[in-house]
């Protein structure tokens, strides 16, 4: 028999209407009623975080987020974690470098449409959740649309379709099809069974994502220092470029990395890895001594900052940990 903890921390799955549009209102014994036709083969348990919009989902409740996943998974198979779609990503990511070499499933799963509404796709995705652990896929995923997605690959790139989120750099981790489901592969990172769970939460939350347009003032990054920001994450253009005629970023770049504030570079594009090798203004950014994104989504260089600035301060040793992928986020 499956043991199975339910954490629920709000968002659209577990929303009802209310004089304002949707809000979170449904809790976790409601949800589980709608698990129970599954049979005897699992025992569920549930515990209500929070009942948020995914919007307002932060840092501090990734960490209560983490904690928790931290001190009961020892107790079950595997962790479901119900979340809005809107910032699922994030918290997915986020948690996945909080609580590394995990040896058992912990599932993100949420939904376009309300648990109630007719035609929801909660029940899928839910199933879809319980699917993973069945299988003993390792690590933080997020399931939605029949797939299990690592969860430092996840993206959400549609508002309205059930496709909502897509595997970004990497196939997705399975898939169900009518004859059941495809494992490709099991594990989210390289597991070493002789080590625990490496839990640590210590998160610098300071950390500012800048999108480049055409015109960027380089005036923007002395408002950064001034805000006391601590990490950048800079989405350039392409393959990794910037402006540097008429408005110089260069400059005001070399600035912000000499006062010690990491600069990660990543793409606009949403497929394929960044290259700063490639063009002269790749390599003109290089020189500032920015650290490269690669291949990495948006969520998770921002995640991955958050934490590695939690746990140094050193330039060499945050370059060290862009390097290396720590729980699937990068192809090194």
């Amino acid at each position: 028999m499956k043991r199975i903890l339910l954490l629920t921390t709000g968002g659209t799955i577990a929303s009802r209407q209310g004089d304002q549009g949707l809000a979170p209102a449904i809790h976790s014994d409601e949800i589980l009623r709608y698990l129970d036709h599954l049979g005897n083969g699992y025992q569920f348990a549930q515990r209500d975080l929070m009942d948020l919009d995914s919007s307002n989902i932060q840092p501090e409740e990734w960490r209560l987020i983490a904690r928790t996943v931290y001190e009961h998974l020892a107790d079950y198979d595997g962790i479901i974690i119900t979340h809005g779609t809107d910032t699922m990503a994030y918290t997915a990511s986020a948690l996945s470098f909080m609580l590394q070499n995990l040896p058992k499933s912990v599932v993100f799963t949420g939904s376009q449409l309300p648990l109630e509404d007719p035609h929801t796709d909660a029940l899928q995705n839910l199933y879809t959740a319980v699917s993973a652990v069945d299988e003993g896929i390792c690590g933080v995923t997020v399931a939605f649309n029949r797939r299990i997605i690592c969860g430092t690959r996840a993206v959400k790139v549609s508002t309205m379709g059930f496709d909502a989120f897509h595997s970004i750099n990497a196939p997705p981790m399975a898939e169900i099809y009518a004859d059941g489901m495809r494992v490709y592969r099991r594990s989210t990172h390289e597991l070493d069974p002789t080590r625990p769970i490496q839990f640590d939460d210590t998160l610098e939350s300071n950390v500012f994502l800048l999108k480049l347009i055409p015109g960027t003032r380089p005036e923007i990054f002395d408002a950064l220092a001034a805000m006391d920001y601590k990490g950048i994450v800079l989405e350039a253009f392409g393959a990794g470029g910037l402006h540097y005629i008429n408005r110089d970023l260069l400059d005001r770049l070399e600035m912000i990395t000499g006062r010690g504030i990491p600069v990660v570079v990543c793409s606009q594009c949403l497929y394929e890895r960044s290259d700063l090798s490639i063009y002269e203004v790749g390599q003109r950014l290089l020189a500032k001594g920015v650290i490269p994104g690669n291949d990495m989504t948006t969520e998770a260089a921002v995640t991955k900052l958050m934490w590695v600035l939690g746990q140094t301060r050193n330039r060499e040793e945050i370059e060290r940990y862009f390097r290396r992928s720590l729980a699937g986020e990068s192809t090194v």
